[in-house]
């Protein structure tokens, strides 16, 4: 039976890969760009100008530009990946909250919310989290930072005024048990290189109108460059997210239910947040979906709807089966 320590240690060599992912892959992409560009640019006719020696390599002029051109961009895409990974790793969970519009609380402001979650860490050996409430009627939570000594649990004011006491602190100890399990950590890499992706993608098509307008190879480049990187952030780059997030789910339930005992309240809450767990201010955040206690969004897209295979989440019917099947074992 694996243990809270396996899911630690599996989430840390993830994280290392991810952060190794991320930028190797995309330093890849741009170097078959480059690759393809190279072929294209070969003059097997004869017809362009003598030949220009590069080293021990003869290419044609076309060629030789695309080398140097390759020589300056691949290296300062692969620093600015890194770059971007590091910032996220420190300043991540600050932009998220931020996205949320979530307020910090303490105990003064909501004293029982904080003696709920206080209890919650000292019965699991965690240091208490900043709390922050997000200002919107539907129910849902989600808990972010890069380890528990500096983690945040955001809860929405519907969470907090429509479930009762019990169910309330199932939630809690759902988000603590992903701060617990390293879990936030994991997906804010993940975050963090999906962005990277798409704004990057976009930047690159708004460089390349700039010479749309005469003949322009480094805009032709540009607008190659940006359509991989788009196309690997919104397809591939969740695949990714995914692999990291559905089976979580299931881990927090678990840690979380054996933290309360009463998985029942667990489940009792996650029936009540299913029936309106959308938090508008994350519309347009889609990368922050699987941060959530449920999917926040407003439509989960086309191939949701035809299929599963791009649900940030597990369907909660399945995790309430699950944690009413435990809640029976326990002879609740």
């Amino acid at each position: 039976m694996r243990t809270t320590y396996d899911f630690i240690a599996q989430n840390k060599r993830r994280t290392v890969l991810l952060v190794l992912l991320f930028p190797l892959v995309f330093a890849l992409l741009v170097g078959v760009v480059f690759g393809v560009l190279y072929l294209l640019a070969s003059d097997p006719a004869g017809t362009q100008s003598a030949p220009v020696s590069v080293g021990a390599w003869q290419m044609t002029s076309n060629q030789a530009e695309i080398v140097t051109m390759a020589a300056a961009i691949v290296p300062g895409c692969w620093v600015l990946a890194v770059i971007w990974i590091l910032i996220s790793y420190f300043t991540g969970d600050k932009l998220m909250l931020s996205s949320a519009q979530a307020i910090e609380i303490d105990r003064r402001d909501q004293p029982e919310i904080y003696r709920l979650v206080e209890n919650l860490c000292i019965t699991r050996g965690l240091p208490t989290p900043r709390i922050y409430i997000i200002d919107d009627d539907s129910l849902n939570a989600f808990a972010t930072g890069r380890d528990p000594e500096h983690a945040s649990v955001a809860l929405t004011k519907g969470i907090v005024k429509k479930l009762d006491r019990v169910e309330l602190e199932g939630v809690i100890a759902h988000e603590l048990a992903h701060v617990e399990n390293r879990d936030i950590r994991l997906m804010l890499i993940t975050i963090a290189g999906i962005s990277f992706f798409t704004i990057a993608g976009e930047w690159l098509l708004r460089m390349s109108t700039r010479g749309r307008n005469r003949k322009n190879d480094g805009a032709m480049v540009l607008i190659l460059l940006g359509i991989i990187c788009l196309v690997y952030g919104y397809f591939m780059a969740p695949l990714i997210r995914l692999a990291v997030s559905r089976q979580r789910e299931y881990q927090a339930d678990a840690t979380a239910a054996l933290t309360t005992r009463n998985p029942g309240a667990l489940a009792s809450a996650l029936r009540k947040i299913s029936s309106d767990c959308r938090v508008e201010v994350l519309d347009n955040r889609e990368s922050m979906a699987a941060m959530c206690i449920a999917n926040p969004l407003a439509s989960a897209g086309l191939f949701s709807s035809l299929s599963g295979l791009w649900a940030t989440h597990p369907p909660i019917e399945k995790r309430i089966a699950v944690l009413l099947e435990m809640d029976s074992q326990l002879g609740r």
